[in-house]
This record gives C-alpha cells, sequence and structure tokens, in this order.
C-alpha cells in the first residue's frame, strides 16, 4: 500500500433562580439545575473572562464608588432631620434663631451632587459589564458553531439535536444575562452590607447590635425557603425542556403527525408535560414568593425595637433625631442585599451549570486531527492541485468497521474500482450501504483496514481535500433559504452565471426554472416547499453537476419522484455521471441494470458482484432482490 500521498495545498480553496421576587430585587431568574462541579466551572468561565480584565477592573471600581456615594446619603440626610428638629425645638423654647434653611439648602445640594455621581458611576458600570457580557456571549457562541463543524458525525447521531442547540440558545444566554447582572451585584450588594455596618457603627453600637440580631433570623429563613423551592425550580426547568422538545417534534413533523392521525395524542403528551409543568412552577412561585413577606415580617419586629431604644437614647441625649431616622434607612438598606445575595448565589449556580454545558460541549473530543504529510513528487516539487492527479480509482482494502467497536457491523470488506466505472450497491436495509459512503467521505474512520484513492489511503488526506473530490445527490434533498441560483452555486460559489446556466440544463432544469416568476432569483423558502420535490432533486444535481467533482455519491436519488420526473432525473444523472467514477446506492433495481459493477451486500458484507447479466444468471442473491421487485408487476 502506497502511503506517500501528493497533498498539494492548492486544492484547499476548491471546495469551499428562583426569583425570590419583591421590593429591592435587583435581579430574578429561573432556577435550573446544579453544576457537578462549581468550582471547576467558574474557574474555566474566568479563564474565559481573562481576555476582559481589565475592563471589570474598572466596573467593579465604579461599582463600589457608586455604591459608597449612595451609602452616604442617609447619614447627610440625617443632618437636614437633625436641624429640622434643633429649629423647631428652638423656636419652642422662645429663641429668635429658628431653622437654618440656608445650612439644609447646602446640604441638599450636597446630597443631589452624591446622588448623581453615583448614577453616573451606576451608568458607566452597567454600559462596560453589559458590552463584556455581549462580547462573552458573541464569542462562545462563534466558539460553539466552529466546535460543532469539527465534531465527528457519531457524536451527532448519539446526541439529540435540541441538546446541542440548547447550549447555543438557552445556556449562553443564562451566562449572558449572569454577567451582566449578577457580577456587578455582587461587589455592590458586598459593598453595602460592608458601608452599611461602618455607617450604623458609627451612629451607634447599640442600635447595631439591634438591627444584627435580625440578620440571622433573616438568613434562617431564606435557607429554608430556598431549600424548599429548588426541587420545584428543577423540576420546572425539566419539564420546560420536555414541552420545548415535544413540541419541536410534534410541529416539526406535523405533515406526519397529521398522516397518522396523532393530533389527540400529541395534545395529551403536551398537556401531561405542561400539567406538570404548571404544578412544579407554581410552588416554586409560592415559596419564592413567600421569601418577601417573610423578610419584611422580621424586619419590621426589628424596626419596634430600633425606634423604642432609639428614643431612649434620644432622650438621654446619646444620639440625636437625625441619626435615628438615618440608622432606620440603613436598616433597611442593611437586608436588601443580604437577599441579594441569596438571590445571587441561586443564580450563580444556574450559570456554572451552563458554563459546565458549555465547556462540556467545547472540551468533546474532535474529528481526529490532519495528518501532516510531506508533499513529495518525482520532482520534489509540491503540487498545486490535487484534482489534476486523481483519476478516481477506489479500493476498499479490507475494511472492517462498527459505530460501536465492540459491535463490528462491516466485516473485511473489499473491493477494486476503476476510474470512471458506475458502481452500484444494493441489498436490505441494514446491509451497510450507506455506512459505506460514509466511510468514503470519512465521517467516520475505519476500524481496521483502508480506503484507497488512486493508491493513495484517504486518511492521508485533508478532509477538505477528501471531500471536495465528491459530489453528492441524495433522497433527501437539502436546499437553504436563498434564491435559486445561490443554491446550485453553494458547491462552488466562484462559478460564473453562465457556468450555473449550463448545469442546470445539464441537469435538465433550465426549462422549469425560467417559467418561475424570478427566474433564477427566486428565492426558495423555509424547507422549499414552494417547488416540488423533483425540482427540489433537479436543482441538486444541477449543484452537483456545477461542483465538477472527481466520484459521485447518489443516495436513492430517484426513489420519491413520479414516473416522468425519473425520466428527467435519470437523464441528468447521465449527464452527471459520465466520465465521473458513481457510487449509486439503489432500493429500485431497474434503475440500476446498466452499472459497469454491482455490489450486493448483506450484514456488511459482499455477498455478490458481477454485471446485471452475470448476476440475474447466478440466480441466487442479487437474483432473488431483483424478481422480489417484479414478480407482482
Amino acid at each position: 500500500m502506497n502511503q506517500n500521498v501528493k497533498r498539494p495545498s492548492g486544492a484547499q480553496g476548491r471546495m469551499n433562580g428562583p426569583r425570590m421576587g419583591g421590593p429591592g430585587m435587583g435581579h430574578g431568574g429561573m432556577g435550573g439545575e446544579k453544576a457537578k462541579d462549581f468550582k471547576g466551572s467558574m474557574k474555566k468561565l474566568l479563564l474565559y473572562l481573562g481576555k476582559y480584565k481589565f475592563r471589570i477592573f474598572v466596573v467593579l471600581l465604579f461599582a463600589v464608588a457608586s455604591t459608597i456615594f449612595m451609602i452616604l446619603g442617609p447619614k447627610i440626610l440625617g443632618n437636614v432631620t437633625t436641624e429640622l428638629f434643633n429649629g423647631i425645638m428652638r423656636k419652642i423654647s422662645g429663641s429668635e434663631q429658628g431653622i437654618d434653611f440656608t445650612y439644609i439648602a447646602q446640604i441638599m445640594l450636597w446630597l443631589l451632587g452624591l446622588y448623581l455621581v453615583s448614577a453616573l458611576f451606576s451608568y458607566l458600570q452597567g454600559f462596560i459589564m453589559t458590552g463584556v457580557s455581549m462580547r462573552v456571549t458573541y464569542g462562545l457562541r462563534n466558539d460553539i458553531i466552529k466546535k460543532i463543524n469539527r465534531m465527528p458525525l457519531g457524536y451527532f447521531d448519539t446526541t439529540n439535536h435540541g441538546e446541542v442547540l440548547s447550549r447555543v440558545t438557552n445556556d449562553i444566554d443564562t451566562l449572558s444575562q449572569t454577567l451582566n447582572q449578577s457580577v456587578t451585584q455582587i461587589i455592590t450588594s458586598v459593598t453595602s452590607i460592608v458601608g452599611i455596618l461602618i455607617m450604623m457603627l458609627t451612629i451607634s453600637w447599640q442600635l447595631t447590635l439591634v438591627a444584627l440580631c435580625i440578620v440571622p433570623v433573616s438568613l434562617i429563613f431564606v435557607v429554608l425557603i430556598v431549600k424548599r423551592s429548588q426541587k420545584y425550580f428543577a423540576a420546572q426547568q425539566e419539564y420546560l425542556g420536555h414541552v420545548n422538545g415535544h413540541v419541536e417534534e410534534m410541529y416539526g413533523g406535523h405533515v406526519v403527525m397529521k398522516a397518522f392521525c396523532g393530533e389527540e395524542r400529541s395534545i395529551a403528551q403536551f398537556k401531561e408535560y405542561n400539567d406538570e409543568l404548571y404544578r412544579s412552577a407554581w410552588k416554586s412561585q409560592f415559596f419564592s414568593g413567600m421569601m418577601m413577606p417573610v423578610m419584611n415580617f422580621v424586619a419590621n419586629l426589628g424596626y419596634v425595637v430600633i425606634c423604642l431604644l432609639g428614643g431612649f437614647l434620644a432622650t438621654q441625649s446619646l444620639i440625636s433625631v437625625g441619626d435615628i431616622q438615618a440608622f432606620i434607612q440603613y436598616v433597611r438598606q442593611f437586608t436588601q442585599p443580604i437577599t441579594q445575595l441569596a438571590n445571587i448565589l441561586n443564580v450563580l449556580q444556574q450559570a456554572a451549570a451552563a458554563s459546565e454545558r458549555v465547556f462540556e460541549f467545547l472540551g468533546e473530543e474532535e474529528e481526529t486531527p490532519e495528518t501532516q504529510i510531506i508533499t513529495v513528487n518525482d520532482t520534489d516539487e509540491p503540487d498545486t492541485d490535487t484534482s489534476v492527479h486523481i483519476t478516481g480509482d477506489v479500493q476498499f482494502a479490507h475494511v472492517h468497521f462498527g459505530y460501536n467497536p465492540e459491535k463490528i457491523i462491516i466485516n473485511d470488506f473489499s473491493v477494486s474500482i476503476k476510474a470512471g466505472q458506475k458502481i452500484a450497491i444494493v441489498g436490505p436495509t441494514g446491509a451497510g450501504k450507506t455506512t459505506m459512503v460514509k466511510l468514503l467521505m470519512r465521517f467516520y474512520d475505519v476500524n481496521e483496514g483502508a480506503i484507497l484513492i488512486d493508491g493513495y489511503d484517504i486518511k492521508n488526506f485533508s478532509r477538505t481535500e477528501l471531500r471536495g473530490l465528491f459530489g453528492m445527490v441524495l433522497q433527501d434533498t437539502w436546499l437553504y433559504n436563498g434564491t435559486i441560483m445561490e443554491n446550485i452555486r453553494y458547491g462552488r460559489p466562484d462559478a460564473t452565471d453562465e457556468e450555473v446556466y449550463a448545469a442546470a440544463k445539464a441537469a435538465q432544469v433550465d426549462h422549469f426554472v425560467r417559467t418561475l416568476p424570478d427566474g433564477y432569483q427566486m428565492m426558495l423558502n423555509e424547507e422549499a416547499s414552494n417547488v416540488s420535490q423533483g425540482q427540489k432533486q433537479l436543482l441538486t444535481i444541477a449543484r452537483a453537476i456545477l461542483s465538477d467533482p472527481k466520484i459521485l455519491i447518489l443516495d436513492e436519488a430517484t426513489s420519491s419522484v413520479d414516473t416522468r420526473t425519473e425520466v428527467l432525473i435519470q437523464r441528468a444523472m447521465d449527464n452527471l455521471m459520465k466520465n465521473r467514477t458513481s457510487f449509486i446506492i439503489a432500493h429500485r433495481l431497474s434503475t440500476i441494470k446498466d452499472a459497469d459493477w454491482i455490489l450486493c451486500m448483506k450484514d456488511g458484507d459482499i455477498v455478490e458482484q458481477g454485471n446485471h447479466a452475470m448476476l440475474m444468471e447466478k440466480n441466487g442473491f442479487y437474483a432473488n432482490l431483483y424478481n422480489s421487485q417484479f414478480e407482482h408487476a
């Protein structure tokens, strides 16, 4: 086996949380599953955020400054209350000096300035953090899309497509929301707690001790409620996924569902999921909604004690009236960041779970890396184009393969095919026909043996070069939301309009396209439902003709069209297969009678091979398959 592969570089371009709810809550989120490795997931997220560390540092500075200026407000406002109280008391005592409104005006101007500066810093930190979170979201989505294109096909055969979609949408949106709100809120909440505690101690250590007694009681209720509600939030997320999955399945295939009269079953299944979602959502929201009333009740009891003690201290001239007013404001502000932190901790759990899922996907094993092959030819000069050197000889050499290595489904498969031959692959469902094509295009790698093109192992080609040699026409046509011109040009974006027209004529579709209102510029809608199945097939053949492949794969290309359209498609495929090695997978055996060679597969093995006349003369497996299709004709 020749391992010295001509691997030119020029061919690369050919194929191109629970919502804790209530006043003062800065952020509410849907509770979700917890991360399996909270610390590890957050560490990966922080490493990913490393490139934005300067911006995040600036955000933290602005957040701290904004919070400090807000904290100073009640203390300064307390001086206004004290001056009003003292002025009134002076008037009552008969003094000519009343309230000093000039002093009060100065204080109010200072207070206005503090609040304006605080608002400015708050706006700036929000503006910068929004930019960071959007950039992170943008980057992660790009990383996931690139990762999807590097993943082996086997991953998607065993993974629900909705799971992958969920990571691109829901999980990254969760991270974006958390970064945009919770990160700065953690800083402001911690700063508020520390700052307010300091301000309360400067006013009265006795009142501060009373206020601190409220905290553990409040925390006990927070922990009890969060612990009780968490399981319902988890169930809510689970059944939300079931509801979304069911809707996607049923309305993605609504034609089949209606054809089998499955509407009632679909509605019944949806109702079951929806009922569970309702029950879990109702309980989770009920418990989380209890938090603020319970905490307000505890806080109000604390206010009563503080007012009584404050009044006593004021009578002893140990504290001013304004300080009592400021202290009560601080106590109200003190419980708010504690509640916010409790909420944020739950949101961070959800964010950790989302980041774990995202980074878990980004860490999945990718396709086998490309082998680095040194280009060698007779003159020791690099080749310029792989396709120039490929004629189309294909050889399967003792190929063994199984999607699961423990269960081999292709057993010692060997065949040699000459360039330009038309090879038909026939056999019952599950015989391994389509699997052979997937192996040929290296969607999967063989377990043992080798597949060679012109004597070179396909593993020594880059996947881009290898797949650039092939053209495919499948039973399930794929056309995207774009013009007919764009769809035909998909396999060769640099093709001229004249080349597109020539390919369409060879595919027997030019006349049909020109009868359309916008001709080649007509937009194909979603799923291309504004053209018939046969017309779709002809367009995919035109696309394959335009890409000018060396090797063709035709997988049941005429199985879902009427007889008249089949004649057009067969004529188009004849044009397509001229001077090209062609693999035709067919169940309708009448379409492959003129094949140069027919491979009959059963259970992953070639049980018979030859042309149509030879195989019919043998009166074996192929003859039985062929006759079974016409015995009732």
